[in-house]
């Protein structure tokens, strides 16, 4: 799946005021990813507050998004959850017309074992249309998809083609890097690892702070994929206090007020139990705003 290597951004969801979706805003984010030469877009991911979105709302989004995105880029579906029987439906329900893959999040709050994850994943391999990536994020799903679940269902399932690995695990990026398929690909799922998980054999980012600085990751992911890190660590360095201050008061608070900030959506509107980042946090996005666009 060479269209999924690179830099892909995860889109946030844009809402008004009162807390509906801003699909005017939503199109402007989307031409501003396109303009920008991001690589690819992953709708409705954790970034997404897909969690927060109604099987209405979610079918709406991915609706807009597949419209306004126009196959002008790859274009991959956030697809999980924790209730296998569920995730199983959405799937057979998916109109998968504009979508190269699906995201399914590892499931969450339960806490299964390896053989209850392998089993989860066995069934949305089994039941999706189109290729799957895997998404191990340890921090929020409160279990870790094992390197060797990885493997295996890399192994038993063609159709699982990746995996986006937020763990901030070494040592569990090298047992996977070292013993998997030759066409699995793995995926930075953590902004400031891409440059060392680049180096180290990934194929590139799913990215929050991409939504705000789709150029810098950009940059940055295809330096790395070229060997040229020399020129790759100051585009790494300058986003560093940046992609701190976009998770301090929770995904994507900060990184809405910054696109904010940018003139790209209207509102930094989240829906509980999120909400804006306090005072002091927009002071210090603004500050960092600025260091940025000092260096661009």
């Amino acid at each position: 799946m060479n269209e999924l290597q690179g830099a892909g951004v995860a889109l946030v969801t844009p809402f008004n005021v009162e807390g509906t979706i801003d699909f005017d805003s939503l199109a402007n984010l989307i031409e501003y990813q396109i303009e920008q030469g991001m690589d690819y877009l992953v709708s409705l991911g954790t970034t997404g507050e897909t969690a927060t979105l109604s099987a209405q709302e979610r079918k709406q989004v991915f609706d807009f998004t597949v419209k306004q995105v126009s196959n002008r880029v790859p274009l991959v579906a956030g697809i999980g959850g924790n209730n296998t029987h569920e995730v199983v439906e959405q799937l057979n329900a998916f109109d998968t017309e504009g979508f190269c893959a699906i995201l399914s999040v590892s499931p969450y709050y339960s806490k299964p074992s390896q053989e209850g994850i392998y089993q989860h994943y066995n069934a949305i391999a089994t039941a999706s249309k189109i290729p799957v990536i895997l998404y191990n994020v340890p921090g929020r799903t409160g279990s870790n998809i094992s390197p060797e679940t990885t493997i295996r269902l890399a192994m038993d399932h063609p159709n699982i083609i990746a995996t986006k690995d937020a763990s901030g695990n070494f040592n569990h990026f090298n047992e996977i890097l070292r013993n998997k398929p030759s066409t699995f690909q793995v995926i930075s799922g953590d902004d400031p690892i891409t440059l060392p998980m680049i180096a180290l054999g990934a194929v590139g980012v799913i990215s929050v702070v991409g939504n705000a600085y789709p150029q810098s990751v950009k940059s940055l992911t295809a330096l790395c994929i070229g060997n040229q890190y020399e020129q790759a660590r100051p585009v790494h360095n300058s986003l560093l206090k940046l992609i701190d201050l976009c998770f301090i008061e929770g995904n994507p608070c900060g990184v809405k007020f910054i696109l904010k900030e940018l003139g790209v959506i209207a509102s930094d509107q989240v829906r509980l139990p999120l909400v804006p980042v306090s005072t002091a946090t927009q002071q210090a996005i603004r500050t960092a705003m600025a260091e940025i666009k000092q260096l661009a």
